[in-house]
């Protein structure tokens, strides 16, 4: 019955993305971030994904909804950083698993740049959003149930053959979320609509911890950080998350906090110094070699080379390091540009977005997303989530709403202005409005 639902929903979707190529990109979106296949029976194997992805790129030559081809300097920096990865690719040390990693990841970026072409209105972002909250919510509140009900006795683990299997994938998953959960409670009226989506992040936070993963502890710390810094009322603000928190790790077990306080004693750590012979690999690696050593060098013999220690091989448990070893320096300032460029357009709807009452919920959206950046920049430091799609879907967020935000500035000019232009633009201004409302 569960494969036969599976089967009719992503059978309608491969059908309507055909006319309405924006619905693909949401099957699409579903199917990368929950993997819902994998929890079937029969269908694990399926390439439901390509199927998908086909029909919408048909769909976006056919479809005669609007689309925005405009370029911006988040699309250009993706476009660029593809393009070094083509660059790279030659140079590969170990060529063939590096190869079918490349066209893992070149599939992820150019359907990024596709999302970034068909979503271009509000109902299109929140349904966005909406996806991508509830693909990881799903795992997040069954995880959450599962921490309390044990007492965090047993780690949580994401979807077999995915990129969040680990328990320390899933967790970073889960912590980035918990944000978007929160931008959706802010939109939300009803009074338990509002208390069901609390309950929701409460359990996400509680799975977080339940996976016993230290970066998750930290990403989760420096987004409660940084949302108390931003609250109105700091003292509240206060007194509510040492509740919630303290609630939340009475359930955790000895061990729990026996693995929690290795963070001070990481020399003592086996797992820890393993991370950081691996980071010292990378280093090492992208001096020697200027295009670095493509996407599969975290092996045996490639720590013969260049690892400090060469019989202790690990994977490189850092987005940073990560990038640094496969594509060189180059690689890294290109990854962190994107995702600089996606943290300035998260800042601009939070500053220009709460001008007016109707663009009030991207002010919302936008410092959400720069929280949620916070818990990849710091959780990322610790665990391999590089290529995954969930970060570059906030990077999409990001750029729709500030196109969005845009538009209304340029078709309106408030009480407020969105923003402020120069007196000698203002007149220009009003004339395009007043042309682009003329019938």
């Amino acid at each position: 019955m569960r494969d036969l639902i599976l089967l009719v929903i992503i059978g309608w979707c491969f059908l309507q993305a055909f006319r309405r190529p924006w619905i693909g990109i949401m099957c699409w979106t579903w199917l990368s971030i929950m993997n819902p296949h994998q929890l079937s029976w029969t269908l694990r194997d399926q390439p439901f994904a390509a199927a998908i992805a086909g029909s919408t790129l048909l769909g976006l030559m056919l479809t005669k909804d609007r689309r925005d081809f405009s370029l911006n300097r988040e699309n250009i920096t993706l476009m660029l950083l593809m393009g070094w990865f083509c660059i790279t690719l030659p140079f590969s040390m170990i060529w063939e698993p590096s190869f079918d990693l490349f066209k893992r990841v070149m599939k992820i970026d150019f359907m990024v740049l596709v999302t970034l072409v068909l979503l271009n209105s509000k109902r299109h972002l929140m349904l966005f959003v909406w996806v991508n909250v509830l693909s990881i919510g799903f795992f997040g509140v069954k995880g959450g149930l599962f921490t309390v009900l044990t007492g965090g006795s047993y780690k949580v683990w994401g979807p077999e053959n995915t990129y969040v299997e680990g328990n320390n994938e899933i967790a970073l998953a889960i912590t980035m979320v918990i944000p978007l959960m929160r931008f959706l409670q802010l939109q939300m009226q009803a009074k338990w609509a509002k208390g069901v989506m609390t309950f929701c992040m409460v359990m996400m936070a509680a799975a977080a911890l339940g996976s016993h993963s230290r970066g998750a502890l930290l990403a989760i710390a420096s987004m409660a950080l940084v949302l108390w810094w931003r609250g109105k009322n700091k003292v509240m603000g206060a007194v509510g998350m040492v509740v919630i928190g303290g609630a939340l790790l009475s359930f955790m077990p000895a061990e729990w906090w026996d693995r929690m306080h290795t963070i001070k004693s990481y020399d003592q750590d086996e797992s820890a110094m393993g991370r950081i012979n691996a980071w010292w690999m990378a280093w090492n690696l992208a001096k020697s070699n200027f295009f670095g050593g493509g996407f599969y060098i975290w092996t045996a013999q490639i720590f013969a080379l260049y690892g400090p220690d060469p019989n202790d091989v690990h994977a490189a448990h850092s987005i940073y390091f990560m990038v640094l070893g496969e594509q060189g320096f180059i690689g890294l300032i290109l990854f962190l540009t994107l995702f600089c460029f996606a943290w300035g357009s998260a800042s601009h709807l939070r500053t220009q977005g709460r001008w007016q009452p109707e663009t009030q919920w991207l002010s919302d959206l936008g410092s959400m997303l720069q929280v949620g950046f916070v818990g990849y920049a710091v959780g990322g430091a610790f665990l391999s989530l590089t290529y995954w799609d969930l970060p570059y879907n906030m990077l999409i967020m990001a750029v729709v709403g500030r196109r969005w935000l845009a538009r209304k500035a340029w078709l309106r000019e408030p009480e407020e202005p969105l923003i402020v232009w120069p007196q000698f633009m203002r007149g220009w201004i009003k004339n395009k409005r007043l042309k682009a409302e003329a019938p």
